[in-house]
């Protein structure tokens, strides 16, 4: 545990122990058997989860004050934006490996599962990283810009997750079926033991986090030091980030300026934390900053789709001739080399 935390141990313990309860209850009752998880369906899972995280903002504001609470929040929402990128791949992923819409629930739940505790890791040695060596917040600070630039200028690679190297070593060492085997992610057959594309989706899926949680992570360390704020706003956002893809994959193609107001909102919390020692910028500032820029770029990406072209049809964005979004993701580590 960080030095910076306001929560006791106690209060650590009895949050991963709530957060526990919850997935044994999506998992071993709402989700104990394998569904196509609808739109509606979809759409009420996530009102529940962001309802269940303003209830902890509250509880927060209660028991640690006002800018606590704001940071939490911040987090939150900066962290759920974030994850819009963690879609556009899982919906390759589940292309590649040929998953259909009944087992992806059960994929997303273990990767998740499995995403919360890396990055329970990465936020508890994070912090008391920036707690011990101050000039890690520069670092960070490079780090957002640099990848947010890189995000403005850089035309997106098209994703192979199927090549990533952790999928390679998997393939090595355990041989995979061709084909599924419901919603196993092994089976024995020979007296071998073999993997299921299942498998290979899930070691992709958790490949890929890693390489985002080197973005969200810092970004939400520029909203707060405090690792018990920028685990919990982490966790909440991952809670929620199966009923999120559930309820955009299929129209987070749309979202033509998405990816742009992502990019903005990198540069403009690494540059909050280049200038820390220079001047604080208040936390609702950077909220209401956040919220603009992600409003803006929704906006104007329906705006876009709704805009006759100059033949009096519909624009190029809504014609659904280029589906480019959901298959050109940003490759930033070796996991997912160039093909």
């Amino acid at each position: 545990m960080s030095p910076e935390s306001v929560a006791s141990p106690v209060a650590w313990a009895a949050f991963v122990g709530f957060v526990l309860v919850l997935l044994a209850v999506d998992l071993g009752i709402f989700h104990r058997k394998s569904h196509t998880v609808g739109p509606r369906e979809a759409a009420l899972w996530s009102v529940a989860w962001v309802a269940l995280s303003a209830c902890f903002a509250v509880g927060v504001y209660v028991l640690h004050g006002q800018d606590r609470a704001l940071e939490f929040t911040a987090g939150y929402l900066l962290e759920k934006a974030l994850a819009v990128d963690n879609i556009f791949v899982f919906v390759v992923l589940f292309q590649v490996f040929g998953i259909p819409a009944i087992h992806q629930h059960r994929v997303l739940f273990w990767g998740v599962l499995g995403a919360l505790v890396m990055r329970a890791g990465f936020i508890i040695a994070g912090g008391a990283f920036l707690h011990r060596f101050h000039f890690a917040m520069y670092l960070f600070g490079a780090v957002l810009v640099f990848t947010g630039i890189k995000l403005l200028v850089v035309r997106a690679k098209e994703a192979h997750p199927e090549r990533s190297r952790l999928v390679g070593l998997l393939r090595r060492f355990l041989p995979t079926t061709p084909d599924l085997h419901g919603g196993r992610f092994t089976v024995r057959q020979g007296g071998r033991l073999l993997a299921t594309p299942l498998l290979l989706a899930l070691v992709a899926m958790e490949a890929t986090d890693v390489i985002f949680s080197l973005d969200s992570i810092p970004a939400v360390f520029a909203v707060t030091t405090d690792s018990f704020i920028v685990f919990t706003s982490n966790i909440f956002a991952m809670l929620g980030l199966r009923s999120l893809y559930f309820l955009l994959a299929g129209v987070i193609d749309r979202f033509a300026y998405l990816k742009t107001g992502l990019a903005l909102v990198l540069v403009f919390v690494g540059a909050k934390m280049l200038s820390s020692d220079v001047f604080h910028v208040p936390t609702l500032v950077s909220l209401g900053v956040i919220v603009g820029i992600l409003s803006i770029s929704i906006v104007a990406s329906v705006y876009r789709r709704a805009r006759p072209d100059r033949t009096g049809g519909t624009s190029v964005a809504d014609s659904g001739v280029s589906n480019r979004n959901a298959k050109e993701i940003p490759c930033t580590s070796a996991l997912f080399p160039r093909p």
